[in-house]
């Protein structure tokens, strides 16, 4: 088994050359592989496998902690830069009208999950004290309106047994890229699903005209001052986003505690609110020309090896260890999704609203974007604005899904 960093790097590296060098091979068998599972699907389940079949063991790398603190953040840097604030806008109140919608799923999910199971199977769950289900579902809820901060945050709140915690936690993880895995291959037919529902995407078409407009200078030639000044401003912005973070999270832990709440003293947390606002400040001022250097190509190097590298925290057998608590996390994913499908099929509203509103509850700034990007690299900014969001409303959301389910009993 491989436990080393660096060759477990080296081995994403060379996985990802594999796949993008077959995905150009011109033989059918590659050409009829590739159709039904596009690269950036491939690009997240093979490293699965790696962890899944054992190959590397992931228990005590640093890698996806890597991935999200680093890479993520000047990926982000490089896809916001080129936003435009007031295009976004034309996207109109349909995507705002479903990540409600989403978050409704989630909240209304858990507790009519609850009602279903303690019908069917009330002896396989646990009914009270730490340990009971409830509130190792309320720490979920926490995760999939807000993020992981807001997981943690749930779980000393309602002080959750320890072993309940770790259930969960396998249960997001195991869905989380099981729906992101399903969103990313929606991603490719993402036109025609959209005629045959007749969606309206005039405001993407609103959105990428009016970026195009305003990047109306030519692509330049790459050339090593552009490369220098790309990842200077990524990683700049990187830095200086954990050095704000470093100096709030002491702050607030300290002076305002209960500021926890809101996810105040999570580091994360700040990393991805200085990222977003600092870059969309810098997408006012020369730097956003950075575009026409290549910016939008590093951050898509950049994406794959934060999507391979989420990739190796899957293991398609997890799901063997607590199979009622699959089955609910299940059952809650799929009320969230037929209530997010169904209100966009009838607002007629574009397939990828429909991803992006899901993802930004289920996966968070750190994944969101990714999907965004897979529909379009135009909406990552709106799926990380959205994300944010959820991290403030998060608790409050879930305070009200707690006091539903505590109510339900066998």
């Amino acid at each position: 088994m491989i436990n080393q960093d660096p060759v477990i790097l080296g081995l994403l590296a060379l996985t990802l050359g594999l796949i993008f060098y077959s995905s150009e091979l011109p033989g059918r068998p590659w050409k009829t592989l590739y159709r039904f599972v596009p690269v950036m699907v491939m690009c997240y389940v093979v490293p699965s496998l790696f962890n899944t079949f054992h190959i590397v063991d992931m228990a005590n790398s640093q890698l996806s902690f890597i991935a999200s603190r680093y890479i993520m953040p000047a990926c982000l840097t490089l896809l916001i830069i080129s936003v435009d604030i007031k295009s976004m806008l034309l996207l109109g109140p349909k995507i705002i009208i479903l990540f409600f919608i989403g978050t409704l799923g989630i909240i209304l999910g858990a507790p009519l999950t609850l009602y279903l199971f303690s019908i069917i199977s009330p002896e396989q769950l646990s009914w009270d004290g730490n340990g009971s289900t409830w509130r190792a579902m309320v720490t979920l809820a926490g995760n999939w309106v807000g993020g992981t901060a807001n997981q943690f945050a749930m779980k000393e709140i309602y002080d959750v047994e320890d072993n309940m915690f770790a259930i969960m936690i396998s249960v997001n993880v195991v869905f989380s890229a099981l729906w992101m895995a399903f969103l990313l291959m929606c991603a490719p037919h993402a036109d025609k699903i959209d005629i045959k529902i007749g969606a309206d995407v005039k405001g993407i078409r609103l959105l990428v005209d009016g970026i195009h407009l305003r990047n109306t200078k030519p692509a330049l030639l790459p050339n090593l001052k552009g490369y220098v000044f790309i990842f200077a401003v990524a990683f700049g912005v990187t830095g200086l986003a954990h050095w704000g973070a470093d100096e709030l999270v002491p702050f607030f832990g300290q002076h305002y505690p209960e500021s926890g709440k809101w996810s105040f003293t999570s580091h994360f947390f700040w990393i991805v609110i200085i990222v977003t606002s600092t870059s969309i400040g810098l997408s006012y001022t020369k730097i956003k020309h950075l575009e026409q250097l290549g910016a939008s190509k590093i951050s898509t190097v950049l994406l794959y090896f934060l999507i391979a590298t989420m990739g190796l925290k899957m293991d398609l057998t997890m799901i063997n260890d607590f199979p009622i608590y699959f089955a609910i996390g299940f059952v809650w994913l799929m009320i969230h999704a037929l209530l997010v499908i169904i209100a966009g099929v009838l607002m007629k509203a574009p397939v990828a609203y429909m991803a992006i509103s899901s993802q930004c509850c289920i996966g968070g700034a750190a994944s969101s974007p990714v999907v965004a990007m897979a529909f379009n690299r135009h909406l990552a900014p709106v799926a990380v604005i959205f994300s944010v969001f959820g991290y403030a409303w998060a608790n409050y959301m879930v305070w009200i899904c707690a006091e539903m389910m505590k109510h339900i009993r066998p």
